[in-house]
This record gives structure tokens, C-alpha cells and sequence, in this order.
């Protein structure tokens, strides 16, 4: 992957779309899942969401490991490093359970009301749900750390160079 777009840096452009996408595709899943009105308009969006996100993620990763090599070695790039190669298992969980959640709620929207009583799928999407709102809740968490730990990184040395 090239590490650089007209001079620029590739990493925060790629950044930046990434940045976009996993907070909204947060929202989308937590509007789906907790909000019936968003969940009957929105239909399969937050799962397309989710699966931008989970592919701008390695996108960010490699284009930030090219980045990383033409740095100086720090602990704030480091940790920075680090904390970016964890996305991927928030966003591809992410991802897993809006699509697994959209699929059941269709699933259950169509069973006929005397047999959704009976249906386990009724209690399966319910636990699905959970899961689908803990992992949003976990990914967003987890890209505002990733976003704070580059923002030190980057201008660290900044407010340092004057005083």
C-alpha cells in the first residue's frame, strides 16, 4: 500500500474516513437496535455501516504502520500502534452482530404473531440485541481512546517545541 496521496501522508486521510464511519455505524447499530422507528427506516443500513467500518479498519492499520516506520520511535506511537490493531476485532464484531440482528429482526418480523410465542427467535434476537449494544458501546469507547492516544502522538511534541 502506498504511504503517501500527492505528498500527503496516507494514513490521516484514511484516518479520517475511519473516524467518520465506526462512530456512525455506533449509532446506526444503537438506533437499530434500541429505537423501533430508526430499526423499520433504516432496514439493513447500520449493518452496511458497520462493514465500511470494519474495512476502513486494516486500511488505517497498514497505512499507519507506513507511517510508523518513517517516525521516530515513541512510547505516545506506540501505544497509539497498539491501541489501532485492536479495532479490528471491535469492528468485525460490530459488524457480525448488526448484520445477525438484522437478519433475525426480519426473521422474527415475519412469523406470524401466534407463533412468535412460541419462537425462540423472539428471545435470540433479544440476545443478539445486547450483545449488538455492548459491542457498539465497547467499539465506540475504544476508537475515541485510539483517536486520543494519535492526537498525543501527533502534536505532543507541539505545545513542547515554544516553552
Amino acid at each position: 500500500m502506498p504511504s503517501t496521496f500527492f505528498g500527503l501522508p496516507l494514513h490521516p486521510l484514511i484516518v479520517h474516513a475511519t473516524v467518520v464511519m465506526v462512530p456512525l455505524a455506533v449509532l446506526a447499530v444503537l438506533g437499530a437496535v434500541l429505537v423501533p422507528r430508526f430499526r423499520a427506516w433504516a432496514g439493513p443500513l447500520p449493518a452496511g455501516l458497520a462493514l465500511v467500518a470494519f474495512v476502513l479498519t486494516p486500511l488505517s492499520t497498514a497505512t499507519g504502520e507506513n507511517l510508523e516506520h518513517s517516525l521516530p520511535e515513541t512510547h505516545l506511537i506506540e501505544e497509539h500502534a497498539e491501541l489501532g490493531d485492536q479495532l479490528i476485532w471491535f469492528t468485525v464484531a460490530l459488524f457480525a452482530f448488526a448484520a445477525a440482528y438484522w437478519w433475525l429482526d426480519r426473521r422474527r418480523a415475519a412469523t406470524p404473531e401466534a407463533e412468535r410465542s412460541r419462537d425462540r427467535t423472539r428471545t435470540i434476537t433479544a440476545v443478539v440485541g445486547v450483545l449488538a449494544v455492548l459491542t457498539a458501546l465497547g467499539t465506540g469507547v475504544q476508537v475515541a481512546r485510539i483517536g486520543h492516544s494519535g492526537a498525543k502522538a501527533a502534536w505532543s511534541q507541539t505545545g513542547s517545541a515554544g516553552g
